[in-house]
């Protein structure tokens, strides 16, 4: 299998299964000296672990994560950073029954078409859990970011039907789904236990935010910083959509209304609007980044569906097991930690781009 790295100059390798021994990551291209520690990165893993809510996975696992090289006495050293986080309560045999048909909205057919079989326990390499590696790698490129100012965080905007109409970030960690709104998070929980009573299951919209980054991040052509935002998103199992700024709605808008036109305050040149996102020709423009990712239902449902055997025969299938009704709220961290993998990753791009930072860099 190829496909298991991203980034070019902070690079990270995923690895593992759901119902494997373990799950990881390697980070090549972490500078050397930044302070980390197992807790901070655990922080984040804490987010993003299974069985803390009743809208989640029952599934219980206490994730905790075991940096195995790249620091020393507290500082990244410069060479890869190897963080492992074992697996504990998997049932595997809640799968069985699928083992030999394919789930409708799963991997299943398409992993059986391309390998020849697949790890049918929990959807194996498909599964959400590996996002378990990208949660640790992103937070150390958050803690690398955080060394210029950068501040990322992320919030769930939908459920369902669901949309917040209002804005409070401190309560965005209040509430086991992420919402800025306790209007819309008390909506949202009630939609969620319907269609926890009616065995089905919700998507929904998570928003993604960085304050304070730099201008001049991203390449004018195939490396924009929104089409590695795109990638990044989209790799997500669940993704179906992404957009930056307007998004789709600047397709309605006309330019004199989806331009964003610029300023100066005190000798400082900045937008008067945000149209874009903070993105103009594929490079941040010094104003937030703000963006929308679409996730689909979870697949996995308890109700029937139709679907076949290996061998083409019909049935009728209910899946069993542990699974979110709604996988939005804790994707919320993930799309944190893919915001950071990128942005750090351009950020060191960015250090040698002109012959004045690279003079600088070793004056």
């Amino acid at each position: 299998m190829s496909g298991s790295i991203f980034g070019k100059t902070f690079q990270i390798s995923t690895w593992g299964e759901s119902h494997g021994k373990a799950v990881g990551v390697t980070i090549d291209g972490c500078p050397a000296g930044l302070p980390l520690t197992e807790s901070y990165v655990q922080a984040d893993l804490d987010r993003r672990r299974p069985g803390q809510n009743p809208f989640g996975t029952m599934r219980k696992e206490t994730d905790q994560v075991t940096i195995l090289s790249g620091v020393f006495e507290g500082r990244t050293t410069g060479t890869p950073i190897a963080m492992i986080v074992y697996n504990g309560d998997h049932h595997s045999a809640d799968y069985r029954n699928i083992a030999q048909c394919f789930r409708p909205g799963h991997a299943d057919f398409t992993f059986t078409q391309k390998y020849g079989f697949r790890d049918y326990r929990g959807g194996g390499r498909s599964s959400g859990r590996e996002t378990i590696a990208r949660v640790a790698a992103g937070a150390v490129a958050r803690k690398l970011l955080a060394e210029f100012g950068v501040d990322i965080y992320a919030y769930t905007q939908s459920i369902g039907p669901v949309t917040c109409q209002s804005f409070d970030r401190s309560y965005i960690q209040q509430n086991p789904l992420s919402m800025p709104d306790p209007n819309a998070y008390e909506k949202a929980a009630s939609f969620l236990e319907e269609q926890k009573r009616v065995l089905d299951s919700a998507g929904g919209i998570v928003c993604g935010v960085a304050e304070g980054v730099p201008a001049g991040l991203g390449e004018p052509v195939f490396d924009k910083l929104d089409a590695r935002f795109a990638q990044a998103m989209v790799s997500l199992g669940a993704v179906k959509g992404f957009e930056m700024g307007d998004g789709f709605a600047a397709a309605a808008h006309a330019g004199s209304e989806n331009n964003d036109p610029f300023t100066a305050i005190d000798g400082k040149i900045q937008k008067t609007s945000n149209h874009s996102g903070g993105v103009l020709g594929g490079i941040s423009d010094g104003s937030s980044l703000f963006f929308r990712v679409a996730f689909k239902p979870t697949p996995s449902i308890s109700r029937p569906q139709q679907t076949v055997s290996a061998d083409g025969t019909p049935i009728s299938l209910e899946i069993h097991g542990r699974h979110d009704p709604c996988i939005v709220p804790r994707a919320v961290v993930v799309v944190e930690a893919m915001t950071a993998l990128v942005l750090a990753d351009l950020l060191l791009e960015n250090a040698h781009q002109t012959l004045d930072r690279l003079k600088k860099a070793y004056s």
